[in-house]
């Protein structure tokens, strides 16, 4: 596959949404022990639409997760801007919701309150009511009903990373931030959350910027893919169309000759661009 493939897209980038995640000349440095600065991303320029689900890949080390946190405010960009809805981006706020690897559940809450404690937070002036229709309605969301009364440490890792998600998409942000979501979990859970999210996804759209080392997964998950080159001064390498329509089937996808294509492509970029120290 050359570049000239339908599934490359660079520079010229060919959106068909209006903008909704506007990232211009995005530079992150850090300052040296001597004079100079270790640059981490260099030049990076993406936009995403208001109801697009995109996956960030690369190697270790490339910045994924520095992008990650640009955009959820939790760190600031050396150079260039990063808009929401046309809005400069420059601290947290909850339309930009983040969903951690690792669960970051309050132990002494149970399912259900860590759930409402965000709610609370946020949705300030909705009544008892409301909130605790909201709540409900989520738990349903992600098949955590019968769970809602047990706390965390009486759960599966599967079960915590849902309460995450009901927990982030139950304050209504606009954009959900994934930080490699299903990252801590074994295979057959992975590959059931994976399907319970792009069911909430397909069913309540929003943008959604997701960090991930897995191909596969972005491939089934994504309507694109933004391939990295390695650190430092990472920059995106590769902005890939996944040419899958909504809902989707994984088996139906992996029997076909367009995600073989796709998959082998982002693999060879990716082994391209690995290098190791020296």
């Amino acid at each position: 596959m050359t570049k000239s493939t339908s599934f490359s897209m660079i520079d010229k980038e060919i959106f068909h949404q209006t903008p909704f995640l506007e990232i211009e000349n995005l530079v992150k440095s850090y300052p040296t022990n001597g004079s100079g600065e270790f640059v981490v991303l260099d030049n990076v320029n993406l936009t995403v639409g208001e109801d697009e689900y995109i996956s960030v890949v690369g190697h270790s080390g490339c910045g994924k997760s520095t992008l990650l946190k640009i955009v959820a405010g939790l760190e600031k960009a050396t150079a260039g801007s990063v808009r929401l809805d046309g809005k400069e981006i420059r601290k947290p706020g909850a339309e930009r919701m983040m969903v951690f690897q690792h669960y970051s559940l309050l132990p002494w809450l149970t399912v259900r309150e860590n759930i409402r404690l965000a709610v609370d937070e946020v949705l300030k002036n909705a009544n008892r009511a409301e909130k605790i229709s909201i709540v409900n309605e989520h738990l349903a969301m992600v098949n955590l009903t019968a769970a809602a009364d047990k706390y965390p440490d009486e759960i599966s890792g599967g079960m915590k990373q849902r309460v995450g998600i009901a927990r982030a998409l139950a304050i209504r942000p606009k954009m959900l931030l994934m930080d490699e979501p299903f990252g801590a979990l074994d295979a057959l859970t992975r590959g059931k959350l994976q399907r319970q999210v792009l069911d909430i996804w397909e069913n309540n759209r929003q943008a959604v910027m997701m960090i991930t080392h897995d191909v596969d997964e972005a491939i089934y998950m994504s309507d694109r893919i933004v391939l990295m080159t390695n650190g430092p001064s990472a920059k995106i390498g590769e902005i890939l169309e996944v040419p899958f329509p909504h809902p989707r089937d994984r088996a139906e996808m992996r029997n076909s000759k367009e995600y073989y294509e796709l998959r082998n492509y982002a693999l060879n970029f990716l082994e391209q661009n690995f290098t190791t120290d020296e």
